[in-house]
Parts: C-alpha cells; sequence; structure tokens
C-alpha cells in the first residue's frame, strides 16, 4: 500500500486485499499539462523526427493522405529539418541542452506542482508534448502507476483549434486504448475569455511597455494561424482570437486601432487567416510607423514560433521597412500571472473531484 495516501473506502481499501495482493497505488489525481512539442536536438535526424511526427498529424494537415505521404517523406523531410534545426539552434537553451519550450513547460509544471501541494495532498501535476518527449502516452501511464485514478488534461492553448487542444485529445485517447486498467480521463477547456487569463495578458503587456523608454505607436496581437479551409469547415478557433483580442483591448481602455490582430506562422501555399503578421509588420514600416510592439496571446510559453518568428525574423523585416524601435513582449510563461492563469484553470476544472482554494 501507499504509505503517502490516506487509505480509502472502496475494493482496494487493505482489509479488502489479500496479504499476498501486489502492492497498489491509488487515491491521487492527476494533472497533466499538455504543450505543442519539441525536437530533442537540432540535429537533421533529430529535427526530421520530430517533423515527422508533427507533419504526419491528420488534424494539422488535412490533405489527400497519399499525396501528402510522398511530399513529406519524399520532399520536406530531406530539406526543411536543416532549415528548421537552424532555426532551433539561435534559442537553443544552452545549458540544459533542450529547446525554451520544454524548460518553461517543465517549469510551469514544478510551479504549479508547488501551488498546488498545501491545497490538496492528492495532487500529482506532471507535463507533456503532444509531439517529441515527454510524450502524453508515458506520463499518463507514470501518473497512474503513481496512484492516479483520475487525471485532468489540460492543452496549453487558450483559443480552441482542433490541429492544437483537439490533437492533444486524440493522442491521450490514442493512449487509453492501449491501457487494460484506464485511469478515469477529464479535458480542461479552453480559456479564451476567462478574465484571470485577460488581466494577467493586459497587465504583462502594461508592465513591458512601461519598462521601454520610448512609446509604441501600436501594438499587435499576434496568434499562431491556420489554413482558412479550416475556419470554412466550422473550426472556431478565428472568433476566440479575436474575443481574446478585443476584451484585452477593452481591459487596456485602448481604442481599437491600437491593439490589432494578426496570423503568424502559416505554412505551405494555401491560404491562412488574414491579416498575415510577417505582412502588417512589413506595411506598417512602409507607412511610416516608426515604433512598434508585438505580443502573442495565444502561445502560454515562449518557443520557436515567439522568440525566432517574431522577436527575431519580425523584428528584421520592420527595421529592413524602415521601422525604428521593435519590441517583443514574452508570453505569461512561469511567471506569477502566467502560473494564476493555469492555476486558475485547474482549479475550475478539478471542481466535483477536490476543491481548491
Amino acid at each position: 500500500m501507499n504509505q503517502n495516501v490516506t487509505p480509502p473506502r472502496g475494493p482496494f481499501a487493505p482489509a479488502h486485499l489479500p496479504a499476498d495482493h501486489p502492492r497498489v497505488a491509488f487515491g491521487k489525481i492527476g494533472v497533466l499539462i499538455v504543450n505543442l512539442g519539441t525536437p530533442d536536438a537540432t540535429d537533421y535526424w533529430s529535427m526530421r523526427r520530430y517533423l515527422g511526427e508533427f507533419l504526419s498529424d491528420r488534424r494539422v494537415i488535412e490533405v489527400n493522405r497519399a499525396l501528402w505521404w510522398f511530399l513529406l517523406n519524399v520532399v520536406i523531410l530531406s530539406r526543411r529539418p536543416q532549415a528548421k534545426g537552424k532555426d532551433y539552434d539561435t534559442i537553443w537553451n544552452r545549458e540544459r541542452n533542450e529547446s525554451p519550450l520544454k524548460t518553461i513547460t517543465r517549469a510551469q509544471s514544478e510551479k504549479l506542482a508547488a501551488r498546488l501541494a498545501p491545497q490538496s495532498d492528492r495532487l500529482v501535476v506532471d507535463w507533456a508534448m503532444r509531439y517529441g518527449n515527454p510524450s502524453i502516452a508515458s506520463r499518463i501511464e507514470a501518473l497512474q502507476k503513481q496512484g492516479c485514478e483520475r487525471v485532468l488534461l489540460v492543452p496549453l492553448y487558450p483559443q480552441y483549434a482542433a490541429a492544437t487542444s483537439a490533437t492533444v485529445c486524440d493522442k491521450a485517447f490514442e493512449a487509453l486504448m492501449k491501457m487494460r486498467w484506464q485511469p478515469v480521463l477529464r479535458v480542461a477547456a479552453h480559456w479564451p475569455d476567462d478574465p484571470v487569463y485577460i488581466d494577467a495578458i493586459a497587465s504583462s503587456i502594461e508592465r513591458s511597455l512601461a519598462g521601454l523608454d520610448w512609446e509604441p505607436e501600436l501594438v499587435l496581437a499576434s496568434f499562431h494561424g491556420i489554413p482558412k479551409e479550416y475556419f470554412e469547415k466550422g473550426d472556431p478557433y478565428h472568433c476566440y482570437c479575436y474575443k481574446t483580442a478585443r476584451l484585452v483591448r477593452e481591459r487596456l481602455g485602448w481604442p481599437e486601432g491600437r491593439l490589432r490582430l494578426t496570423f503568424q506562422s502559416r505554412f505551405g501555399r494555401a491560404e491562412w487567416l488574414q491579416p498575415y503578421t510577417d505582412k502588417t509588420v512589413e506595411a506598417l514600416a512602409r507607412s511610416g510607423v516608426k515604433r512598434l510592439a508585438v505580443i502573442t496571446p495565444g502561445f502560454v510559453s515562449d518557443c520557436l514560433e515567439t522568440l525566432e518568428e517574431i522577436a527575431g525574423e519580425n523584428a528584421e523585416i520592420f527595421h529592413h521597412n524602415g521601422g525604428e524601435q521593435f519590441h517583443f513582449i514574452p508570453c505569461l510563461n512561469d511567471s506569477e500571472g502566467g502560473i494564476d492563469v493555469l492555476h486558475n484553470v485547474i482549479r475550475r476544472e478539478l471542481s466535483g473531484w477536490v476543491e481548491l482554494g
């Protein structure tokens, strides 16, 4: 019996177990936060494995599978790993030999565990990646071995999309399909309009801009894009992004033109949600805007898309086209405000399993 768990009533209570029964851990509740993913290293084969898993996801790429298999394995994965490896190398955490996304997600998990520990001794907090390591399946198994009979799955996406939140659920249920003894699974809802989240984003903007010795003429709220076709098929992501941006602007008390929404990170030749971040940055600089700030509210952790694409590539675009001052506002990451948001989501979603303060 697990000595750290108060013996519960039920079929696994000590009185109901024969003397020779294998040790069974029970009585715990797992909280598994899941981020997008990360390669294990920046070399060609590490990048190929990561990109292969990511771009093979049918939620991410919705095209003819036979045609896509050929394009992916013969064309894309022969070239793209080198280029993306170089991009990752510019932001790589040398001290830990890992991507910033992995460093930050681990820190979020550890700080959430510390925050939750005084509120309940039944909770076990862990973290996983949808693509790469640690895998969702491995962490669900690890939580069960620690006695977690129930698991709260928290996809780390404030705005739901099929290619992000839904695919996390797909992978979790795929893992459960292979388990003889499944834990009960609950999935946390997204939080595009949660007051704690909106206030945390607005406050981060205020603090970051207060530290500058110049004032931006406007701020872009850049969200990760999806193909326009997905939106036309019914994906609600576009609407959630606009709702978040509107609520943040209202919380800041800014006029409509002061905070503008854009979409980044498009891939392939198809049309994606517009306006595009890079094209908007270029157009603003060419139109005479000299001072610009960008925040990425849809990312809970800084990663390649924020550190390299926004703080690096888009800053270059702005300066190359006549802009003078460019400021990237970091994600909430494992800041106190960021942990407040995740704690609030977890507290809300655990209701009925355990009540937290």
